[in-house]
């Protein structure tokens, strides 16, 4: 055990944050620590680095356990290159280095026991040098900052010259050099992009040290850890397994808390009718019995109601208007800035009922073609078409479309002059906006309060096509979770950004990354979209090798095929190539492939089944056969013993078939 949280207890004034917390981690563990805002998550790492004074309880570090932890304010010299202020954390390496060097050189002077002195401290330098990896420091050093984003034309910037995102990816990337046995993570994903967090995950997950996460990327922690500290309502709950298993168990418990619950409550009233019956009928004894209950029931531990999940923020998306079919046609469209192009010929056809998540690295143009779609900026070449009865809604990340010098109340009441003051006030309840929380102006609001707002503008729209730039930005988990079930159920049609890949997971049906100034296009979930993202990346830099003006991938309804062909088959195939040059004969040889597979795919399927359902009727023989009355009857004995003789050796053959497709599947 490297760490030890024991009963720590934490106040400020009479809010009680933390109330006798406990939870261990191993060496070598990697452990999330969740909750909703203001839980106090932070607050128990500053408790653990000892930035924070507990009221009570204790924290108890191995010893000589060092400890690293990303913090808010950042210690840089901003005079330094961000090269060399990353490089300075390996500062005893470089002088270690330096000092054999130095040794060498003095080498061709010395003689005698001088002599041999000093080619035994240069031996005992070296083997120093070499388990500390020295002679892969700069390479270290390299790799680190190009997988936290940073292009080798940006090594050479000064620190003071960096944006508060960039100084915190320099200050991220010096503590993962620094090697601490515990590292200490307060949302390290806020400042990255899609593949510098899939590079962070990659290295937390090989790290040999300890590591305690407080984030609200739950995919990141699913990828990373193995253990979930909850924090709820002052408590702490420990829960072994990533994000995904503790939210199962944990629904699991809560589930079965309000079974435990709505059974004691039944119980209560059952004791409570009794004792009221006894009372009534006002006789020495009967009342006496009645005190005796009285005081038994007074002993119960009274089992708390759990909150409901639904019951942090109330959302609900519906559409008042049905689009039709054909919501959102784009074609040819193209933006750029100062000379650098972002995009070009992006085509995209959206139709009813599409969840289109929109991802890539910062930079390649996301916002910017949100803003186009929205009518807040113009593109360079191309157009785009709302179809039919289609009113759209924008989530805008920078809330542009919430007038800073308004309250709350009047945000949603100016823009909704209709409601009742009553019904703005229960619109913004729904949206934890209560009591005097109504009054406060816009421009004091925190991000993730501005957020609930436009939501709550975003749900009283007669919005039918939503456009959401990272929505889920500065929301908790348990208030992204709310979200998730209102785009999932939403009837109408949604196009988002977003790098919160758990959420893309759950509510997207197709995904489109920019990438090379075009779209790879996918439909099906972000896991899968993965799985086939680098045959798709590879086709797509083939085609642009080739000279062809590629600007994505078309998916269809199959999402496990892939293939080339031209624009003029109208996406026919699962993935298509815009504008490529396919020849006719490679497209038919694809189909005919695709068929090919599908067949196979359902052989295969079939004979799993029938193996299974054979193995399954195996078992239900075997324990009919030791039945008294069947043990006792030869005739029936006799009919089992065949039938399962029988269906073995059809096993047998199927175990061959099972083989055999599943060999020709993989090859």
């Amino acid at each position: 055990m490297i760490l030890s949280v024991n009963n720590i207890t934490k106040s400020f004034g009479t809010d009680v944050i933390l109330s006798e917390v406990s939870f261990h981690i191993e060496a070598g563990q990697k452990a999330a620590i969740v909750g909703i805002n203001g839980a106090g998550k932070s607050t128990l790492l500053k408790i653990i680095t000892g930035e924070l004074a507990p009221d009570s309880g204790t924290v108890s570090i191995q010893k000589d356990a060092t400890i690293g932890i990303l913090t808010q304010t950042q210690n840089l010299t901003d005079e330094n290159s961000i090269y060399d202020e990353v490089l300075s954390v390996k500062a005893d390496i470089l002088a270690l280095e330096e000092n054999i060097r130095r040794t060498e050189h003095s080498l061709k002077n010395l003689e005698g026991e001088e002599l041999e002195q000093a080619l035994n401290r240069y031996s005992r330098m070296n083997a120093e040098f070499e388990n500390a990896n020295g002679y892969a420091v700069k390479s270290e050093v390299t790799g680190v900052l190009k997988g936290l984003g940073f292009g080798d034309d940006e090594f050479s910037k000064t620190v003071g010259t960096l944006s508060g995102g960039q100084k915190t990816r320099v200050a991220l990337a010096k503590l993962l050099l620094s090697k601490p046995d515990i590292i200490m993570l307060d949302e390290p994903t806020n400042h990255l992009d899609m593949d510098a967090i899939r590079w962070l995950e990659g290295f937390l997950g090989a790290y040999k040290g300890a590591v305690i996460l407080v984030a609200h990327d739950r995919y990141f922690l699913d990828k990373i850890v193995s253990k979930v500290v909850e924090i709820e309502n002052t408590k702490a709950t420990s829960y072994e397994g990533n994000y995904t298993e503790f939210s199962k168990k944990k629904k699991m418990l809560r589930d079965a808390l309000i079974k435990q619950y709505l059974n004691q409550q039944r119980d209560i009233k059952h004791q409570e009718a009794v004792i009221e019956k006894l009372k009534s009928f006002n006789r020495e004894k009967s009342i006496k019995r009645a005190e005796s209950r009285e005081k038994q029931l007074a002993k119960i531990e009274r089992i708390e109601l759990p909150k409901e999940l639904n019951a942090e923020m109330d959302i609900r998306l519906e559409p008042n208007i049905e689009s039709g079919n054909d919501v959102l046609t784009v074609r040819g469209l193209a933006k750029g800035f100062d000379g650098v192009n972002l995009f070009r010929n992006v085509d995209l056809e959206v139709k009813k009922g599409d969840k289109v998540a929109i991802i890539g690295a910062n930079g390649t143009g996301k916002t910017t073609l949100m803003k186009i779609l929205n009518g807040l900026l113009e593109p360079d070449a191309g157009s785009f078409k709302l179809g039919a009865k289609v009113y759209t809604g924008y989530y805008d990340q920078e809330h542009h479309v919430l007038n800073p010098e308004k309250t709350v109340f009047e945000e949603i009441q100016d823009t909704y002059p209709d409601m009742d003051n009553t019904k703005v006030r229960n619109v913004l309840a729904a949206f934890l906006f209560t009591g005097d929380d109504v009054f406060k102006l816009i421009r004091d609001l925190s991000g993730g309060e501005k957020g609930r707002v436009s939501l709550a503008k975003l749900m009283l729209s007669d919005a039918n096509l939503l456009f959401l730039d990272e929505p889920t930005n500065h929301l908790d988990i348990i208030s992204k979770e709310i979200l998730e079930q209102a785009v999932s159920s939403y009837k109408g049609t949604v196009v988002y950004v977003s790098h919160d890949r758990y959420f893309i997971n759950k509510t997207a049906t197709r995904i489109m990354e920019l990438v090379n100034n075009g779209f790879l296009c996918f439909d099906g979930t972000y896991d899968y979209y993965l799985e086939k993202r680098d045959a798709l990346l590879k086709l797509h830099e083939e085609k642009q090798a080739a000279g062809n003006s590629v600007s994505g991938f078309k998916p269809t309804a199959d999402p496990g095929q892939m293939q080339g062909g031209d624009l003029s088959d109208k996406g026919q195939g699962a993935f298509t190539a815009q504008n490529s040059k396919g020849s006719k004969e490679d497209w038919e040889n694809a189909k005919k492939k695709q068929a090919e597979t599908r067949k196979l795919e359902n052989e295969f399927k079939k004979c799993e089944e029938e193996i299974n359902r054979l193995e399954t009727r195996n078992s239900e023989i075997d324990e009919e056969m030791q039945k008294p009355e069947v043990a006792s009857s030869a005739a029936r004995l006799l009919e089992l013993s065949k039938e399962h003789k029988a269906n073995t050796k059809e096993l047998e053959r199927l175990m061959e078939v099972w083989e055999e497709l599943y060999e020709r599947l993989n090859s």
